[in-house]
């Protein structure tokens, strides 16, 4: 879909094409494009089909260029889909800067894209597109540690659902959202580059303006960085605590089928050999012989719950802590 945007009294103002103030610099929003508003944007605006390739691959990275009679930056936006398997992504966003047009291409929509349409980011101005530029990359950083702390968050939240019990269901989530800790990474990386080739390049006029704004622009982006590595470390360190802690489970699992098998197999031994051609033992006193096989098994039972038993509560609690429970107790029931 591809909306037309120009500026009023320091608003957005949306607009229809034939409404379109030719004295003032429009923005032109293309979000979740199809096939044929790319072909649109191909004819009426002289895009390169390379170029429109480029934008709407998924991997694209970022970084900016000089065409024939526009310049082209790619920049990294975060995405936040719930019903997605991985619902925090990354997706690239074209930016054209031809005369007084700014076009913008994604192959999907943004809450940086929202955000702008709705008029929520202040000093915003179509009069300077590099000034344009770097407001969007602030925005977007500022939604990277928006996204950041919700999957800390989230993490946490499961973390303590692996506490009481260990599913598969939790297991996956995690693994999820260390994917998109790594999508965050590689992006926010790529844009910090880019925005040195801002720097350096004179494909975009700067302003002393514009530099500070971009000096900000860079220290969110680093601290960004650092913060979707610490996050990722530590999700990396709990996936393998709980991979430690279900191969733990495995080993007492596996380690009372083995009691149980070897105590089983005392029984198994007495029968066998006596279903040899030998003389059966307590054939001759009667039921006195049922009484002694049934102690046998009885006995094999009480040794089977001794060596599978758990410590009992009590005997997992220091002293210390017995006492602090008994003084609580006691605080209680006054």
């Amino acid at each position: 879909m591809i909306v037309f945007w120009q500026q009023e009294n320091g608003r957005l103002v949306k607009r229809k094409k034939e409404e379109l103030d030719a004295s003032l610099n429009t923005w032109v929003d293309a979000r979740s494009v199809s096939h044929d508003d790319t072909a649109t944007l191909e004819k009426e605006y002289g895009i390169d089909p390379e170029h429109m390739l480029d934008i709407l691959d998924p991997d694209e990275l970022s970084r900016i260029e000089d065409a024939d009679n526009y310049t082209l930056v790619i920049i990294r936006l975060p995405v936040y889909v719930p019903s997605a398997e991985i619902p925090y992504f990354t997706v690239p966003l074209g930016i054209i800067l031809k005369k007084n047009l700014v076009i913008t291409i994604c192959w999907t929509d943004s809450e940086v894209l929202k955000d702008f349409s709705a008029n929520r980011v202040k000093n915003i101005s179509l009069s300077d597109f590099p000034a344009f530029i770097i407001r969007i990359l602030s925005r977007s950083d500022i939604t990277f540690l928006r996204y950041l702390k919700e999957i800390n968050r989230r993490s946490a939240s499961i973390q303590k659902e692996l506490q009481v019990s260990i599913e598969n269901k939790e297991i996956i989530q995690l693994l999820n959202l260390e994917k998109s800790l790594e999508f965050f990474t590689t992006s926010l990386a790529n844009n910090q580059v880019l925005l040195e080739k801002i720097r350096k390049t004179r494909l975009l006029t700067l302003d002393a303006d514009d530099q500070e704004w971009l000096d900000d622009v860079e220290i969110d982006n680093r601290q960004a960085i650092g913060m979707a590595d610490t996050y990722s470390n530590i999700l990396s360190g709990m996936m393998d605590a709980f991979a430690s802690v279900i191969s733990n489970n495995l080993n007492i699992v596996m380690k009372k089928l083995t009691i149980l098998n070897i105590v089983l197999m005392v029984p198994t031994f007495v029968v066998s050999f006596f279903g040899m051609n030998i003389p059966l033992p307590f054939t001759t006193i009667g039921n006195r012989g049922m009484i002694f096989v049934g102690l046998i098994c009885l006995g094999s039972t009480a040794l089977a719950w001794f060596m599978l038993r758990d410590r009992s509560p009590l005997q997992r609690i220091s002293p210390n802590q017995r006492k602090s429970r008994k003084n609580r107790k006691r605080n209680n029931d006054r």
